[in-house]
């Protein structure tokens, strides 16, 4: 079953989605529902028996939005209501994805909680080493979030600067320098998607691979945006990538600060956004280490070698 609610204005789609879309979130998991959000039309579908209260309940904070203005319901109310009616025992459901015919899913607590984060914040940011899983799960929550239409498209994008490199003295046209620089948000995505499949998202539009310059200008509606390697964004880069953000949106940002590919005496916009946005309630820290590593066990122990070595 499927009813739409339509709305009038920006005004009364920021209302009565909340902030960040909270109250969105929190009528997908009290009612069991699929919630989409576009063109001042509030979309919500599932069985008949969970769809007619979400209808009531949006359509009875809308008349107040009409009548009063805004809505009662605070943010801290809303995240306080979705987190403790959704699991009224405090504890939280295990969070996993069926992709390419195998099970994704974490493999350790900062993981599980990695994941939880991205279920209930519309900005997460994710910091720890190569190999935890930062991008690859935040990539499996996006496509499961796009097969399901909780969002229409994918945005997939990296800063193009990497070992001291510059584009400019790399051989070809403008696709062949900035590909490389891509092909590993490509490689993720070809792992949890058949080729064929991932070809038609990215020909029409619904999945984007892009390098961060092309963020620039832009709002992103109703989209999930990753933007991987954040430790080769500068302030500038970093500040103009997260005011990008539009309705119905949530971005991940990951990125291993140890790892900073910058030219000398240029500041990581992943090292000071820790900072800069740490009071800020909706958006989550979360960090990972070589414990969460899920590659070749000898990953990690090259980890731990490289940090015994910096401390000396």
């Amino acid at each position: 079953m499927e009813k739409i609610i339509k709305l009038s204005s920006d005004q009364e789609a920021i209302s009565l989605y909340g902030s960040l879309d909270e109250r969105l979130r929190f009528a997908e998991e009290k009612f069991k529902v699929r919630i989409s959000a576009r063109n001042h039309r509030l979309v919500i579908s599932g069985a008949k028996e969970n769809v007619t209260p979400a209808v009531e309940f949006f359509t009875a904070e809308l008349e107040r939005i009409r009548g009063n203005g805004d809505s009662h319901m605070t943010h801290s109310e809303e995240r306080h209501k979705r987190v403790h009616e959704s699991h009224p025992s405090g504890e939280k459901s295990p969070v996993s994805f069926f992709h390419k015919g195998k099970i994704i899913k974490a493999k350790s607590k900062n993981q599980e909680a990695y994941l939880q984060a991205i279920h209930h914040y519309d900005i997460v940011i994710a910091i720890g080493p190569a190999g935890t899983g930062k991008t690859y799960l935040a990539m499996a929550t996006a496509i499961d979030a796009l097969k399901h239409k909780k969002v229409s498209r994918i945005i997939l994008t990296r800063p193009a600067v990497e070992a001291g490199e510059s584009l400019g003295f790399l051989p070809g046209d403008l696709y062949a320098k900035i590909n490389p620089y891509l092909r590993p948000l490509y490689d993720a995505l070809y792992d949890m998607m058949d080729f064929e499949e991932a070809s038609r998202y990215l020909q029409r539009g619904l999945i984007e691979v892009a390098p961060l310059a092309y963020m620039r200008g832009r709002t992103l509606n109703d989209s999930f945006i990753i933007l991987d390697e954040g430790q080769n964004t500068t302030h500038e880069q970093m500040k103009m990538f997260l005011t990008r953000l539009g309705f119905s949106s949530r971005c991940v940002v990951t990125g291993d600060i140890t790892q900073i590919d910058l030219p000398s005496g240029k500041r990581s916009g992943l090292v000071e956004i820790q900072a800069i946005l740490r009071q800020i309630e909706g958006i989550k820290f979360c960090y990972l280490d070589e414990k969460d590593v899920v590659r070749h066990k000898l990953v990690q122990d090259v980890i731990k070698a490289y940090e015994l070595h910096e401390r000396k």
